[in-house]
């Protein structure tokens, strides 16, 4: 249903530096790339994500209340893209665990390097 997430940012060439190296972590890279946008997929098929200088020319600014989750493959690629993160500069907003909310559901959280908030997560299925 999605087709891709944009983010803002102030700075696109720190941006892109940033994400080109996390989303390597996930085997994601470059689908979309204009002057003033930039985007990640697996495949061109997929749902991505993309950084963007704001197109009315004021300044970025992370949304309040707003998060992009990017599902993972396993509990160790959760924490693999979550330390990355934090080496590339992001900032912690949740340690890598399993939450109470959601049986299963292990998450980490984090703020790129322009205060946008993302989540890496991974839902453990139950064996029957």
């Amino acid at each position: 249903m999605i087709g891709y997430v944009t983010l803002g940012t102030n700075d696109l060439a720190k941006a892109v530096t940033f994400y080109d190296q996390l989303f390597a972590v996930i085997g994601a890279g470059r689908f979309l790339e204009q002057e003033t946008f930039v985007a990640w997929s697996k495949s061109p098929e997929q749902a991505g994500i993309s950084v963007t200088k704001p197109y009315n020319g004021q300044a970025a600014t992370a949304g309040n209340g707003t998060m992009v989750a990017l599902q993972m493959e396993s509990v160790e690629q959760v924490n693999k893209f979550y330390q990355k993160a934090l080496e590339l500069g992001a900032t912690d907003e949740g340690q890598p665990g399993f939450r109470d909310e959601m049986p299963g559901f292990y998450a980490a959280y984090f703020r790129d390097l322009d205060g946008n908030k993302l989540n890496a997560f991974f839902i453990e299925q139950k064996s029957q």
